[in-house]
């Protein structure tokens, strides 16, 4: 009778889980995600407070905007505080998934550090399937915030001047592009040491890309070396994009450019992220 002796090691773990994720087919790969997605959002309901972010921003965000900027930007389009709220509001769809998806990158740091990831070292699942996991998830909170956004939006007289598949369509461009930067903070989150630091480089970088675009303002009164950054802002596409869905005007050229963005951006760190996620794990 031949006995084998399996040693143990870090890189001996990390090989034989790479093989074994190159053998999982993917009817096997998708169970394993289902699995994920159910032990997170069991996680969340266990956890309601971190809900919080999902259900107080949106209403902080129109409350704020609307009745600051409200006035005198609405003046500004050639109209009022309304005119103004359907302005703000589908922009600020963009900003939703932003601030949703840095949040993923604070809480995957987070896993790592207390362990949790390890634990899933140990499981025949394929390491991507952990990551799209949490993805799923967070587009789930996205979609709440973007209802709780519209609902703020339609309390403060917001109008559909197209039709409510036009908004669904909005709604669904903004959750692809706000999963695409999701992948970008997962890489922070797996890279850098702490949640305080993927927190701060996230704001260093978000700032810019937030009010260097079209989701607050109009960029026409801009200077000219700020609306060059504004325009080529995919931020600032996405935006326009959601806002000509709501109402009305042509859409194919920035909903393009969004969707090429978020292709462009997953195609580049999505692998970046699961490598890294191989690496630490």
């Amino acid at each position: 009778m031949r006995t084998t002796t399996k040693t143990l090691t870090a890189t001996g773990t990390a090989a034989t889980g790479s093989a074994a994720e190159d053998r999982i087919g993917p009817r096997a790969n998708a169970r394993h995600i289902g699995a994920l997605v159910r032990r997170n959002a069991l996680q969340i309901k266990q956890d309601p407070q971190s809900m919080f972010d999902v259900l107080l921003t949106p209403i902080v965000f129109v409350l704020l905007f609307v009745f600051v900027f409200g006035g005198s930007v609405g003046r500004a389009l050639g109209g009022d505080r309304d005119a103004y709220v359907n302005y703000v509001v589908p922009g600020l769809m963009a900003m939703m998934g932003l601030n949703i998806a840095m949040a993923v990158g604070t809480g995957i740091n987070d896993d790592v550090r207390k362990g949790v990831m390890d634990r899933f070292r140990t499981m025949p699942i394929a390491r991507s399937s952990v990551l799209v996991a949490k993805i799923v998830v967070e587009i789930g909170r996205m979609l709440v915030a973007s209802a709780i956004l519209l609902g703020m939006g339609f309390l403060l007289g917001m109008e559909i001047r197209t039709s409510v598949l036009d908004l669904l369509a909005a709604v669904g461009l903004s959750v692809v592009f706000g999963a695409s930067l999701m992948w970008i903070f997962i890489l922070l989150g797996l890279t850098l040491q702490t949640a305080q630091a993927v927190q701060g480089v996230a704001m260093i970088v978000l700032m810019p890309l937030q009010f260097g675009s079209s989701i607050f303002a109009p960029p026409a009164s801009m200077p000219g070396w700020l609306r060059t950054f504004t325009d080529h802002n995919p931020l600032s596409n996405l935006a326009d994009a959601a806002r000509n869905l709501v109402n009305g005007g042509p859409v194919a050229e920035s909903a393009w450019t969004t969707l090429g963005w978020a292709a462009a951006i997953t195609l580049v760190t999505a692998p970046l992220a699961v490598a890294r996620f191989r690496g630490r794990t």
